[in-house]
């Protein structure tokens, strides 16, 4: 039986995560409240507080010091999420409705490379489900040769896609309704909670389509024992 891929280092995983809650969670929060308190404009209060995600995005991408095809992603969303505040209407509401867009865009971009050779979600699996290393790689690469494994990778990435468009639309309903703080609040966690829902239901996914195509590869084996017996 071949052997899986190297795992990633549990501490450089628990750092990434701090980092990602304490500069898309926590600092956001802080900062817009402050400002806004302060005597900031809540577009004003709104656009500071955006910094700490775009920060969050630069630091992982210097600290991967690789130029794979998921930095070239998160490259282009951090231009994208630097660039879209000045584009359009200045107001906090539009600001709110722009950060939408960058999830939106984000589920488009999976449902788009579903016509590719293979769909985002391959990518993804391979740079974080293993540990980087050419034989890590060299591992999950191999795995595309199987039709289960393809399937699998098509319907992640169809499932991320369609689910984050309906995020982008309900964040972009909830702009409209409520007020400037309570999204300010709210949005960090819808976002984290998608990503979290996504990734329990991804990990059980990938549980389950394992678990059954080693039953109907041990079904194969027997049915094969039988014959030649």
């Amino acid at each position: 039986m071949q052997p899986g891929p190297p795992a990633r280092s549990g501490g450089a995983a628990a750092l990434g995560w701090i980092l990602t809650i304490g500069l898309n969670v926590v600092a956001p929060i802080l900062t817009y409240n402050q400002l806004h308190d302060h005597g900031w404009s809540e577009f004003g209060a709104l656009l500071a507080s955006g910094a700490w995600p775009v920060l969050d995005s630069a630091i992982m991408v210097a600290w991967r010091r690789k130029l794979d095809e998921i930095a070239i992603i998160t490259l282009v969303f951090l231009v994208i999420t630097a660039v879209v505040p000045f584009v359009g209407a200045q107001s906090a509401q539009a600001l709110l409705v722009k950060d939408s867009f960058v999830t939106g865009l984000f589920g488009l971009l999976c449902l788009g490379t579903l016509l590719a050779p293979r769909p985002l979600m391959f990518y993804f699996g391979r740079k974080f489900g293993t540990d980087g290393t050419p034989a890590g790689v060299a591992y999950y690469n191999g795995l595309w040769r199987f039709e289960g494994f393809r399937t699998a990778q098509r319907r992640m990435t169809l499932v991320w896609g369609v689910v984050y468009l309906i995020e982008a639309a309900v964040r972009i309903v909830l702009s409209f309704t409520l007020d400037t703080s309570t999204m300010v609040a709210l949005s960090p966690f819808m976002i984290y909670g998608t990503l979290g829902g996504l990734a329990l239901w991804t990990v059980r996914f990938v549980k389950r389509t394992k678990a059954e195509g080693e039953k109907r590869a041990a079904a194969v084996a027997e049915q094969a024992g039988g014959s030649a017996a």
